[in-house]
């Protein structure tokens, strides 16, 4: 029932730098194949991507019919999260009228929810279910196409928060499903896709500005000059094209950068020292013990990943041959620890964490269970328990001990 394949040094064979001597090459091998911990690419190890589909449908299944047999499913949809907001949005871009809209979310994914509407005729509410369903699905098999099928698996049924935003809406879906496709393009080389895919990216989460930059520096390294301008030139347009409504209509291009405001950031600054926000959240916000339990137990393993890492010479191989994803991962991890909102920082952190899970997963890839066995087992209970999570534990016990008495 196990799958135990690490076949690395297949991987090294193949990005090997050029510039690399024969006896360089055959060292690196000989050390690759007793020592590594990092996965090669490789889409026939772990679930194939009809059982990485099968596993996703189920977890979307259950977590559905739980949302369904406590509450309206719809009634959730739209107080969850930023759902509303989306829905609003995407509303005002349809109607192209924006008196009542209070800039604060990206628009990426609204303006993917108001065209979809416009040519289909569905409602905003299914427009956002359709760019929460799809883009999650095509992210687990984007994981597997980048990496193997245990680290797409445990992507896609470990997060209570991707379950919920896959089947409650939220943009992290569509965000990571561009980011993904973006790394897919680099590894082909498909540069100015790449830049497109980043782009849009970007203006569904702005951090996704790090894996455009990476796109950049990395056609500079490699003296790709042309290909650089034409990278650059798609980022400009992409990016004035977003912006001027927003000039239009709120006087302020950077209007949605510039939303991102809060007295309760550390001294006025989005980031700060680095775990700072983090710890305060935790000792002076309150929060259910479940909630606190769960976030510290991902903080715990983001921050043991981040070791791994820095401690493995694979790993660090592995970004030197994939510079693109390593300019997008590093300065995203010191954001996600520095982010100076302690209300936020610490009770969010696994929702933030999202789009760096397939790497944390790549770090600690050999402590992975690669048994279907367990696959299956937390592939059921996780979309269980994240919808529990979605409605409130204690509102479910409620409800339970109601209709049992």
């Amino acid at each position: 029932m196990s799958d135990r394949r690490n076949p690395v040094a297949e991987q090294r064979e193949t990005e090997k730098p050029k510039s690399m001597s024969p006896s360089e090459i055959l060292a690196r091998t000989r050390r690759s194949a007793t020592d590594s911990a990092i996965p090669a690419s490789d889409e026939s190890s772990g679930p194939s991507q009809t059982e990485l589909v099968s596993l996703v449908i189920v977890g979307f299944a259950l977590f559905v019919a739980v949302i369904a047999v406590v509450r309206n499913y719809t009634a959730t949809v739209d107080n969850f999260g930023d759902s509303s907001a989306y829905m609003n949005l995407a509303a005002a871009i349809r109607h192209w009228d924006f008196h009542t809209i209070i800039v604060k979310q990206f628009w990426g994914l609204p303006y993917a929810m108001a065209a979809l509407s416009k040519v289909t005729g569905v409602s905003d509410r299914t427009a956002l279910l359709v760019f929460s369903f799809v883009p999650s699905l095509l992210a687990v098999l984007l994981v597997r196409r980048l990496w193997n099928g245990w680290i797409a698996a445990y992507f896609a049924v470990l997060n209570f928060d991707w379950l919920q935003r896959a089947c409650l809406g939220g943009s992290e879906p569509l965000f990571v499903c561009l980011l993904l496709a973006a790394f897919v393009s680099v590894r082909r080389e498909r540069w100015l896709l790449a830049s497109l895919l980043a782009s849009f990216a970007t203006v569904v989460r702005p951090l996704g500005l790090f894996a455009l930059i990476g796109i950049g520096l990395t056609l500079l390294w490699k003296r790709e000059f042309g290909k650089f301008a034409a990278a650059t030139a798609i980022g400009l347009m992409v990016g004035v094209l977003y912006a001027i409504p927003l000039a239009t209509h709120f006087g302020d291009p950077l209007a949605t950068v510039n939303s991102y405001h809060s007295p309760q950031w550390e001294g006025g600054w989005l980031f700060g020292f680095p775990f700072y926000a983090i710890i305060k959240g935790t000792l002076f916000y309150p929060a259910p013990w479940t909630n606190m339990v769960l976030s510290l137990a991902w903080i715990f393993m983001v921050v043991f990943a981040v070791v791994v890492m820095a401690r493995s010479a694979d790993f660090r191989a592995y970004c030197q041959t994939h510079l693109v994803e390593a300019a997008f991962l590093v300065p995203y991890l010191w954001c996600l620890f520095s982010y100076n909102y302690p209300s936020w920082a610490r009770s969010n952190f696994a929702r933030f964490a999202i789009p760096i899970l397939p790497f944390v997963f790549l770090a600690l890839y050999r402590w992975l269970p690669k048994d279907r066995r367990i696959l299956w087992t937390v592939g059921v209970v996780s979309p269980v328990l994240a919808a529990c999570s979605a409605l409130g534990v204690a509102n479910v016990i409620h409800i339970l001990r109601t209709t049992i008495k």
